[in-house]
C-alpha cells in the first residue's frame, strides 16, 4: 500500500494522478487533513484517510498497513520540522518500509531561504532508520504562474534575479518522478537532485511568454527592496513580499540553475519545456 500525505494538495493530486497510471486505486491512500476535499479521490477508488500533522493519533490511522509513504513537506514556514518529525515517527510505528521525502534541491549545501527545514527533516529520516529516498525538488515553473499571467496581460514581467537563471520544470514532472520512484525498485538510500534539463533567465522568460501571447513583453529589473515593496503595493502580505523576493535573489546568486538531470533521468524522458507550461498557464 503506498500512501501519499498532503493528497490534495498541488503536487499530492498529480502523483495520486500518476501512481493510478500504474498501480490498481485501492493499493492507494490519499492521506489529507479535509477528507471532504477529496471525495474526487475517493469516487476513483483510492482510499481516503484523514491524517493531521499535529495530531500523531490520525497519522498512526492513516498509515496502518502501508508499505511506502510519500512525505510531501508542508507549506507551513517555520512549523514543517515539527509536522514531518511527527510523520516520520508515525511511519516509523507502523512498519513503513520506505519513506520518500520532497525536498529541495541540493539541502545539505544550498543556501536557499527555504533549505534549513528541509535539510533538518532529512537528518531526522536518516536518524530514524527508516529505508529512504530524498527527492530534491527544484522550482516549479508554475511558480511563476502570476508573473506569467500579469506579463501576457501587461506586457511587463518585474522581479530582482537580474540575469540569475532558473532550472524550473512543472510539477507534474516531479509528480511522475515521484510515482516512478514509489513503484519501482532499487531506489532506497539514493538521493536524487530534480530540476529542469535547460535553465532560463527572466528576460527569457518575458520572452516565451511574448512568443506564446502574441504580445511583446519585456523584463523590468528591480532591487530586491524596490520588488518587495511593489509586492506589498500589489496587496500581498509583507512576509510573503519578503520570502518572493529572497527567491528572486535566490536566483540572482545562482541558487536555482542546476541541471544535473536526475529529473529527465527518472522520468525516462526530457523533461517538459518551459514553453509549453506558459502556453498550459495563458491557456487555462
Amino acid at each position: 500500500m503506498i500512501v501519499i500525505t498532503g493528497a490534495t494538495g498541488q503536487l499530492g493530486r498529480l502523483v495520486v494522478d500518476a501512481l493510478l497510471a500504474e498501480v490498481p486505486a485501492e493499493q492507494i491512500v490519499a492521506a489529507v487533513r479535509t477528507p471532504e476535499k477529496a471525495a474526487g479521490l475517493a469516487a476513483a477508488g483510492v482510499q481516503v484517510r484523514r491524517a493531521d500533522y499535529g495530531q500523531p493519533d490520525s497519522l498512526d490511522e492513516a498509515f496502518a498497513g502501508a508499505d511506502r509513504v510519500l512525505l510531501i513537506s508542508g507549506s507551513e514556514v517555520g512549523q514543517r520540522l515539527a509536522q514531518h518529525t511527527a510523520v516520520v515517527e508515525a511511519a516509523v510505528r507502523a512498519g513503513v518500509r520506505h519513506l520518500a521525502y520532497t525536498s529541495v534541491l541540493h539541502a545539505d549545501t544550498a543556501t536557499l531561504t527555504v533549505t534549513p527545514e528541509h535539510r533538518a527533516t532529512e537528518e531526522v529520516i536518516r536518524a530514524s532508520g527508516l529505508p529512504f529516498t530524498f527527492l530534491r525538488n527544484g522550482w516549479y515553473t508554475e511558480n511563476y504562474e502570476q508573473r506569467v499571467q500579469q506579463a501576457a496581460a501587461t506586457g511587463t514581467i518585474i522581479g530582482s534575479a537580474g540575469q540569475g537563471r532558473v532550472a524550473s520544470a512543472p510539477r507534474a514532472d516531479y509528480a511522475a518522478a515521484a510515482a516512478a520512484v514509489l513503484t519501482g525498485d532499487g531506489h532506497e538510500g539514493k538521493v536524487y537532485e530534480l530540476s529542469g534539463d535547460t535553465a532560463w533567465s527572466f528576460p527569457e522568460l518575458a520572452a516565451t511568454v511574448a512568443e506564446v501571447a502574441g504580445r511583446p513583453v519585456a523584463y523590468q529589473d528591480l532591487t530586491a527592496e524596490q520588488y518587495r515593496a511593489a509586492l506589498v503595493e500589489a496587496g500581498l502580505p509583507e512576509a510573503i513580499a519578503q520570502l518572493l523576493a529572497a527567491f528572486d535573489t535566490d536566483a540572482a546568486n545562482g541558487l536555482l540553475a542546476d541541471t544535473p538531470g536526475d529529473l529527465s533521468a527518472l522520468l525516462g524522458r526530457p523533461t517538459t519545456p518551459l514553453a509549453d507550461t506558459v502556453a498550459e498557464i495563458l491557456k487555462g
